[in-house]
């Protein structure tokens, strides 16, 4: 799978980055059929609290699935969204047909 992460408007954060590439990994060891994933951190600068932003996107059989989550750290945020993500991908498979 290729994947591409992006940080818009803050500065490129590793620990948040590795805990994607590490989940998203994990992820299609299960499910072999995603072929594309687009991560975007974004930060905004005037929320109250919240304003770390992580957006997934998955490029795979069917329309595309996504997942966005607004938290404290990038890193809540970037588990948050992966774990929506699984749920998204669980329910496609279920629904998948094979011929």
């Amino acid at each position: 799978m290729e994947s591409t992460i992006q940080f818009v408007h803050s500065e490129r954060n590793k620990t948040a980055e590795h805990i994607v590439t590490k989940k998203l990994d994990s992820l299609t060891n299960h499910f072999d059929w995603v072929i594309r994933a687009s991560v975007i951190f974004k930060e905004e600068k005037h929320s109250h609290g919240k304003g770390k932003i992580c957006e997934i996107t998955l490029s795979c059989p069917g329309p595309r699935i996504f997942a966005t989550s607004n938290e404290t750290s990038f890193e809540i945020a970037a588990a948050e969204t992966v774990k929506d993500i699984e749920t998204q991908l669980n329910k496609r498979k279920s629904e998948m047909k094979t011929y």
